[in-house]
């Protein structure tokens, strides 16, 4: 059982997928489109090559808990996507990843513009990381 985590962007969308246990987090990639047909495109590509159960997409939500106009997007593009590859798509609040990935890159001496070539690849190796963390500790 593999699963995927998505970070949904405008310009870029990072990807993360499970190793085969469903364990850990293992591959991850940045798809660089604005069109989300393509980026749709590439997901169905990615599930098929490594065999995907499971999405999770990360749902940005305000510091505060709030939904805004990020969160309604990412609603509408797990709607799309289980209306594609007919998987079940989780949302999964992904509040401070990105800042958290850059964090991580700097930390690494990745300078600001290698940092933002991979930084969505790692926050969404972050929302995996944490959405498989949860499902462990729920015993599943």
């Amino acid at each position: 059982m593999r699963i995927m985590a998505i970070d949904y962007g405008d310009a870029h969308t990072g990807v993360a997928v499970s190793d085969l246990t469903g364990l850990l987090a293992g591959y991850a990639c940045t798809i660089h489109s604005r069109r989300r047909d393509e980026v749709i495109r590439r997901i169905g590509e990615l599930i098929g090559e490594y065999g995907v159960t499971e999405l999770v997409l990360g749902h940005p939500r305000n510091m505060d808990g709030t939904l805004g106009p990020r969160a309604e997007k990412a609603e509408s593009f797990a709607g799309e996507l289980e209306a594609a590859f007919g998987l079940p798509v989780r949302l999964w609040d992904e509040r401070r990843t990105t800042i958290d990935a850059h964090n991580i890159l700097a930390a690494s001496g990745k300078n600001a513009k290698k940092r933002k070539q991979t930084v969505d690849a790692v926050a969404a190796s972050l929302i995996l990381e944490g959405y498989l963390q949860f499902q462990r500790n729920r015993g599943e």
